[in-house]
């Protein structure tokens, strides 16, 4: 009976967000929230980026008739109160709604990057406050308990603000963000249901239904765009579904869960970071670097580049799954074979390319030095001038 449970809550998400996109789009274009043809984007044509919408509207559902059965049906779900184990379920909706609407703000009115992660953190500061709490995990190098203490709330903060990020920030192709998503929830589904954690295991596949009803209108050619009312949804939602998933077990390897199957955006969004500091930018200034600009470089479609990466993420997560149930050196195997996949593609693609580039070119030249090179090239004079390759710092 839990089976058809979990179907249904996955249906009513997906169909219920196929429903709500073509009016979304409708609505998109009248209030001119637009992505239009640009140097860093990808689409061709003006697409709606208003998805998040309808995404939401999904989960709202999915998650009404999750209540709807546990009132009505005698469904398995621990909340016969809503406030249970000293977790606030409103509470946590309420989060996930604010950064909801965070990204409907971003994608009307184009927010500058700080007001965006000020909304980001006041939200995942509800989740937390709401009792769904990273608090302890054993010590991976002893057999002692290790209690996070007041700490709990501010690494539970960065941790699902972080999520947020690394979804909004691999949101760059058709059906990209959602598919990865869609993968990365699934796993912490399955993770859930061999735990017994039915919480997560419903809101995961409402996820996944959700996910899985806008990749209808969103894989390549996509109609709509998620947006950052999508981006950040998703993020703050699966989040919450890693959270739900791992919170109640202090194993350290399953607090590796939710990092190894979202993988993909992590290792994406540290490369970001890296290769942003070393160019000297913000490191929220958007650049053309990420994964899958790289793939499109060498010469992938969109659908093949989005498929490689839908691929990885599913290595990953099926690896992290036997990584967690698996004791010993059974895990070794799995483990090889994330970071061996990961590394491949690290590499191939020479994601710390500009990192690597800083040991063996100099840096431009500066202040008084520089005057004298300039002096010394205008006088002919080259014995003391040094080589500088400006395209050591090239931007991908």
């Amino acid at each position: 009976m839990t089976w058809l449970q979990y179907a249904i809550v996955a249906a009513v998400a997906c169909i219920t967000t196929m429903a709500l996109v073509p009016p979304v789009k409708r609505l998109a274009f009248k209030i001119d929230a637009v992505d239009y043809p640009s140097e860093r984007r990808v689409n061709k044509q003006p697409t709606a980026r208003f998805g998040g919408v309808a995404m939401f509207g999904g989960l709202l559902c999915g998650l009404a008739v999750i209540i709807g059965g546990v009132t009505f049906f005698d469904w398995h779900f621990p909340l016969h109160s809503f406030v249970t184990r000293e977790i606030s379920y409103p509470g946590i909706f309420a989060g996930i709604t604010l950064a909801f609407l965070v990204g409907v703000a971003d994608d009307i009115f184009d927010l500058r990057p700080m007001h965006k992660f000020l909304g980001q953190v006041i939200a995942a500061t509800i989740v937390a406050a709401s009792g769904l709490l990273l608090t302890d995990m054993m010590n991976p190098f002893g057999h002692e308990q290790l209690m996070f203490g007041w700490l709990s709330y501010p690494i539970t903060v960065f941790y699902l603000v972080a999520f947020c990020n690394v979804i909004n920030l691999i949101d760059g192709l058709d059906g990209l963000a959602a598919g990865i998503t869609a993968i990365s929830s699934a796993a912490m589904v399955v993770f859930a249901i061999l735990t017994v954690r039915p919480e997560a295991a419903f809101f995961g596949l409402a996820l996944v239904g959700v996910c899985a009803g806008f990749l209808r209108y969103n894989f390549h050619p996509a109609s709509i765009f998620m947006g950052d009312s999508g981006s950040i949804l998703l993020g703050m939602s699966l989040g919450v579904v890693s959270l739900f998933a791992t919170t109640k077990s202090t194993l350290f390897v399953s607090l590796l869960m939710p990092i190894i199957v979202a993988g993909v955006p992590v290792i994406d969004t540290a490369a970001a970071i890296i290769r942003r500091k070393r160019q000297h930018q913000s490191v929220m200034q958007a650049d053309r670097g990420h994964i899958h600009h790289r793939l499109l470089s060498e010469g992938y479609s969109q659908r093949s580049t989005v498929l490689i990466m839908w691929g990885w993420t599913a290595i990953l997560s099926v690896s992290a799954l036997f990584i967690t149930e698996m004791h010993g050196l059974a895990r070794l195997p799995f483990v090889c074979l994330a970071l061996g996949v990961s590394a491949f593609f690290v590499i191939k693609l020479n994601l710390l390319g500009p990192v690597l580039q800083h040991h063996y070119n100099p840096r431009p030249s500066t202040g008084k030095k520089r005057i004298n090179e300039q002096f010394n090239a205008v006088s002919g004079n080259t014995s003391s001038s040094s080589h500088t390759d400006e395209s050591s710092d090239e931007q991908p």
